[in-house]
C-alpha cells in the first residue's frame, strides 16, 4: 500500500514525470487526462508549463516544435477517446457508484459547465482541471455532432497546449533561473486553474441555500 501511494504521488508530480519518464510518459499523461475518466487527478497545466520550461533548457531532448505538435496530438486523441467512451457508456455514467478513480459529481460538474457554455465548453474546459477530463465524455453522452466535436477538439487542444507549453518555453529562455523556483510556479498555476471552480462551487451552494 505504501508503494502504491508513493507511485501515485510521483504520478502527480510534474518534475518526477518529466525526469523519470521523459517525453513519452508526458504524452501518455496528457492523453489520459484529456480522455480517461480516471485521469482527472493528473497535473496537466503545470506539467505542460514545466515541459516548455525544461525544453528551453535542453532537459527534454526534443525540439519545441516536436514537443508541441506531439502534445497537441495526444490531447486530440485523448478527447476522441473520452467522446467514444461517453457515447458508448451513456447514462450508465450517472448511475455508476463512486470509487477512488471515479466520482459521479465530476460528470455533473462537466454537465453544468457544458449547459452554461455550450460547445465552447470543449475549448474553455481544457483550461480547468476535472472539466477537461469529463467534458469530452459528457459530449459523447449527449451525442454532440461529431464534426462539431472534432472542430472544438482541435481548437481546444491547440489553444491549451500552446498556451502553457510556449509560456514555459519562452519564460525559461528569458529567465533561465526560473527552474530553481518550480515549487512556487506549480502552486501559482494550481491556484489560477482551481480558484474559478471553487468560486463556481461556492456560488452553487449559496443559490441552493437561498432556494
Amino acid at each position: 500500500m505504501e508503494n502504491f501511494w508513493e507511485h501515485l504521488q510521483n504520478l502527480t508530480d510534474a518534475q518526477s514525470i518529466l525526469s523519470k519518464g521523459g517525453f513519452y510518459l508526458l504524452l501518455i499523461v496528457v492523453f489520459a487526462e484529456t480522455g480517461l475518466f480516471f485521469g482527472f487527478f493528473l497535473p496537466g497545466d503545470y506539467l505542460l508549463f514545466m515541459a516548455g520550461l525544461l525544453c528551453s533548457s535542453g532537459m527534454i531532448e526534443v525540439s519545441p516544435v516536436v514537443l508541441i505538435l506531439s502534445l497537441i496530438a495526444a490531447g486530440i486523441l485523448g478527447n476522441f477517446t473520452g467522446y467514444w467512451f461517453g457515447f458508448r457508456a451513456g447514462p450508465m455514467l450517472f448511475n455508476k457508484p463512486d470509487s477512488f478513480f471515479f466520482k459521479r459529481r465530476y460528470v455533473v460538474i462537466a454537465e453544468e459547465f457544458y449547459e452554461k457554455h455550450g460547445g465552447m465548453a470543449l475549448i474553455l474546459g481544457r483550461f480547468f482541471p476535472i472539466i477537461r477530463t469529463f467534458a469530452p465524455i459528457f459530449a459523447g453522452v449527449v451525442k454532440v455532432d461529431f464534426k462539431k466535436f472534432t472542430l472544438y477538439n482541435l481548437i481546444g487542444s491547440i489553444a491549451w497546449i500552446s498556451t502553457f507549453t510556449l509560456a514555459g518555453f519562452f519564460l525559461g529562455k528569458r529567465y533561465p533561473q526560473m527552474k530553481f523556483y518550480v515549487q512556487y510556479i506549480v502552486i501559482g498555476l494550481i491556484l489560477v486553474t482551481t480558484i474559478p471552480l471553487v468560486i463556481a462551487f461556492l456560488k452553487k451552494k449559496v443559490v441552493k441555500k437561498i432556494h
